[in-house]
């Protein structure tokens, strides 16, 4: 029974693509830093799935703290074997003013979760992969990647980041049957989206998300944006010239900081 490891699984698109491998019928490592939150949501699972004993496990772990992380990659391996899929999920969302000495701090915390983070949920399995010529990294990535957005520097930067950095992955690793996939979801209803104070358009659910990306990954399409309308408007974005760019942006509203409530 094939096995898939994935970080930030507490909530959101982590907890949707969960539960869319277990119904698969694939095992699950799940892992986040509220290991009480992910054993209630599996326990109410097994009220309303049948899952056999093995078939899921409980890993805890801060993306921002990398003894931490290692640690529950390396229980992973030990009780559950070498992942087949491994999806780097978890990310944090903080808008900053850089006019601002604390929001240097924030942003060096979104850094070190969505970059630092993702590497270092790679980093325990590549070896065991590379021995045995298979398996596949899934990095999280995100439009706002593509172009910057107002107030929402830290994000973009750390996304832009994200999708560098598995391009570059996938380069190293092509000669040794790993793959290496990048998805950029679009707008999702999640918690980290529910704040935003500007128009999401093709605002999607975690479970029309986890069901896409899932057939993402399984036909091993190196980079994709979810949803396709959303894929067709980052390509435009992406050609625009700076200074049509900059005049789409006028007025839009920003991204709030941190702080705000």
């Amino acid at each position: 029974m094939n096995l898939v490891f994935i970080t930030g699984a507490s909530s959101g698109i982590g907890q949707a693509l969960a539960l869319a491998y277990l119904q698969k019928g694939w095992r699950v490592a799940v892992v986040a830093r509220r290991a009480d939150t992910l054993n209630a949501w599996v326990q109410a699972l097994q009220k309303t799935m049948v899952l056999d004993s093995e078939q899921v496990g409980v890993f805890h772990a801060d993306v921002q703290n990398t003894d931490s992380l290692i640690a529950a990659a390396d229980d992973c391996i030990a009780q559950m074997g070498v992942p087949d899929v491994v999806i780097a999920n978890a990310g944090i969302s903080l808008g900053i003013d850089t006019a601002e000495r604390e929001d240097l701090a924030v942003m060096k915390q979104v850094m070190e979760t969505n970059v630092l983070g993702m590497a270092t949920t790679f980093h325990p399995f590549i070896r065991a992969m590379q021995t045995r010529g298979a398996g596949t990294l899934v990095g999280i990535a995100s439009v706002a990647g593509i172009r910057g957005l107002p107030g929402h520097a830290a994000y973009c930067a750390s996304k832009a980041a994200v999708i560098s950095y598995c391009e570059s992955l996938r380069g190293e690793l092509r000669s040794s049957g790993i793959r290496v996939i990048t998805i950029a979801p679009g707008y999702v209803a999640t918690p980290l989206t529910e704040r935003n104070r500007y128009p999401m358009p093709f605002l999607m659910t975690p479970d029309a998300f986890a069901h896409q990306a899932i057939q993402t990954i399984s036909r091993g399409t190196s980079y994709r944006v979810i949803p396709w309308p959303m894929g067709l408007i980052a390509k435009l974005l992406a050609g625009l010239p700076n200074a049509l760019f900059d005049r789409l942006l006028t007025g839009r509203p920003r991204k709030h900081r941190h702080s705000d409530r």
